[in-house]
């Protein structure tokens, strides 16, 4: 049984073009829509979703985060520079 579950594990490698993490760091799409202003709105309009969710299941903290994340991309979306 040993064998095969080593067949059935997945390699791991250090390389940077492995994309260790989650993500690659190389994939914009991946990353979180990093593609100008249509990206910027959507994840703007992601961290107020989240936001008015952590609000109604009273996580306040949680949701100030997203807030802040929010305002960071509406930022980013007027061209603002802080």
């Amino acid at each position: 049984m040993q064998g095969r579950f080593h067949r059935n594990s997945r390699q791991r490698s250090n390389s940077p073009r492995s994309g260790s993490g989650f993500h690659s760091a190389r994939d914009p799409v991946q990353r979180g829509g990093s593609n100008g202003v249509a990206g910027a709105k959507r994840q703007y309009e992601r961290y107020l979703t989240l936001a008015q969710a952590a609000l109604l299941s009273g996580d306040t903290i949680e949701a100030q985060n997203c807030y802040q994340h929010a305002e960071h991309y509406f930022r980013v979306m007027t061209g603002q520079q802080t």
